[in-house]
């Protein structure tokens, strides 16, 4: 069979779900299993997978539905416990008191504090949180869905503290070919692996700036009273400097000390530096935005969360220091479980606490004899974290037994429908990756496609790196995933062409990160949190708009740095 027809089979699945979800407007629960079962028949027919590697590759895929379902049940119970112990009515209060404009709330609630999460957690946990927060907040869930998602672009890269970067990159470009251009170059791994991470957060601090602002007028055309883009634009000034006081702390952070803390420190000094900034009425407009009233919000706005706008809860009086302490708790746990080894101590307690939650894994190798193995390490998962962070708060908010029970009862609610969806969703991606090992020497889907793309458009390359890297993360929902699928692939390009193998790498690196905004499985999760379970293709005709930005902007940044700046010669350069 040609390469075009190969590509245009393993692209058949993708296209499909997104004819059916954004087309056809047909709820994930019934679009997926569909995409599911014509991945296994083109991999079983086509690929000539093994009918036992399919198998293997699905249950490899519950194992990571098992993950992303306690991620999604943790920030729900987290929510629902802050709601009964009155946490959320001080929450609610607290960002009133910096500023009533949902604009301002937007750029530190979703753009800073969910970078800062980001950075901490990754995988999906960002919108997971800040989706039901902003619920509470008082946002329609369509909307916190969306800003949610719109989340998951600038931070992404350097997510779980680098782990796009240390695991995705890392583990994906090396290769014995790879290997012995580095020799040949004379540099090292942590060498190339630092140029990749200086020129990925270059890339996103330059087209991530006017993300906050994105998000402002994405909210205030599809969710405002009006209707309208131009309602968002007096907040430019404040949403450019949000924008600002998170990438410029981003990058030096990327360029200075490596790939682990740029999201984390970025969103930690970005919160800090614009929360004062907006409590002082720095760069704030004369005007404030809000939503119409939330009777008058069509249908398709509200999910089944509903979170009363009255003061409620056991202890409604509490402080706001005390309502947020659980998401501060979240953030050192998630920190101090995943500090990265610092090679120049010769001990390593910052290690102590990740390794000890992950020195429990269920572990199932060699799936039904295959080369398929899945793995859980259930207490390092985030999900568990926010577990634990709802039993201190109900002992730190002197909760009742009752309003905790009902808590968790409320939550274990939501786990069925995106239980359903993500039983098919998870499995596909796992068959789609999977389906190089097959009977009929073909490469997996994805890299067939992906390689039809590059002999196709040749030297034009750098304009469509960032397109494959969004690609992997549309099919996996993870930047991770993408580069561990696509890294080794990108440099073969790369060395080909004669032209910087780290921009390239970058390049797939940045588009992935893009990419995350329309992953159907994170789009699933994070309706999850917030009961907007069947309405994944009306959040994913939004949030294609500024990943079709992202993706345009960096593959003409991509095109500036090779053939206008000539980054160009040993592999690392440029």
């Amino acid at each position: 069979m040609n390469p075009a027809a190969l590509a245009a089979l393993a692209a058949l699945p993708i296209f499909l779900g997104g004819v059916l979800l954004v087309g056809f407007r047909i709820p994930a629960k019934w679009a997926m299993p569909a995409v599911y079962v014509t991945a296994v028949v083109i991999a079983l027919s086509v690929w000539n997978m093994p009918f036992v590697d399919v198998a293997a590759s699905t249950v490899q895929g519950l194992f990571l539905t098992f993950d992303l379902l306690l991620i999604i049940f943790g920030a729900i119970l987290l929510l629902n416990t802050l709601e009964r112990s009155g946490g959320v009515t001080a929450i609610r209060r607290s960002f009133r008191d910096i500023s009533d404009d949902r604009r301002v709330q937007v750029v530190i609630i979703a753009w800073l504090f969910g970078s800062f999460i980001e950075g901490a957690a990754g995988f999906g946990t960002p919108a997971a949180v800040a989706a039901p927060l902003m619920v509470a907040m008082g946002f329609p869930a369509a909307g916190a869905v969306m800003l949610g998602m719109m989340i998951q672009s600038t931070a992404v890269t350097f997510g779980a503290v680098g782990t796009p970067i240390l695991v995705g990159v890392q583990g994906g470009v090396v290769s014995p070919e790879f290997t012995a251009a580095l020799a040949a170059s004379g540099v090292t791994l942590d060498v190339y692996v630092r140029a990749v991470a200086v020129r990925a957060a270059g890339l996103h601090a330059i087209t991530g700036t006017i993300m906050p602002i994105l998000m402002v007028v994405m909210m205030t055309r599809f969710f405002g009273a009006r209707k309208s883009w131009t309602e968002g634009l007096s907040i430019v000034p404040f949403a450019l400097f949000g924008g600002i006081a998170f990438t410029v702390p981003y990058f030096l952070t990327a360029w200075l000390i490596g790939p682990e803390f740029p999201s984390l420190l970025g969103g930690l000094i970005g919160l800090a530096v614009v929360s004062r900034a907006a409590r002082s009425g720095f760069l704030l407009p004369k005007d404030t935005w809000d939503f119409p009233p939330s009777e008058q919000w069509p249908s398709d706005w509200v999910g089944s969360l509903e979170i009363s706008s009255e003061e409620v809860g056991e202890h409604p009086e509490m402080s706001a220091a005390k309502a947020w302490v659980p998401y501060l708790l979240l953030a050192i746990l998630l920190v101090l479980s995943r500090l990265p080894e610092f090679s120049w101590w010769d001990v390593h307690p910052e290690r102590m606490f990740g390794d000890l939650l992950r020195s429990f894994s269920i572990e199932w190798a060699g799936i039904f004899g295959t080369s398929v193995t899945a793995t859980t390490t259930p207490l390092y998962l985030p999900g568990t974290l926010l577990i634990a962070v709802v039993g201190i708060t109900a002992f730190l908010h002197r909760m009742s037994a009752t309003a905790l029970k009902n808590a968790f009862v409320d939550s274990s609610r939501v786990l069925l429908g995106a239980g359903f969806v993500l039983v098919f969703t998870v499995p596909m991606v796992r068959v789609y990756i999977n389906s190089g090992v097959n009977n009929a020497g073909l490469e997996s889907m994805p890299l067939e496609m992906a390689g039809f793309v590059a002999n196709t458009v040749g030297g034009v390359w750098p304009l469509f790196a960032g397109v494959t890297g969004a690609l992997g993360a549309f099919i996996a929902g993870s930047n991770t995933v993408s580069n561990l699928m696509f890294a080794a692939f990108q440099h073969g390009v790369a060395a080909r062409l004669a032209i910087s193998s780290a921009m390239i790498v970058a390049l797939q690196a940045v588009g992935a990160a893009a990419g995350n905004m329309i992953a159907i499985h994170n789009v699933v999760a994070a309706s999850a949190t917030v009961g907007l379970l069947g309405r994944e293709g009306a959040t994913l005709r939004k949030t294609i708009l500024p990943t079709i930005y992202y993706l345009t902007v960096i593959g003409v940044l991509g095109l500036i740095a090779v053939y206008v700046l000539r980054l160009s010669g040993p592999l690392w350069e440029g």
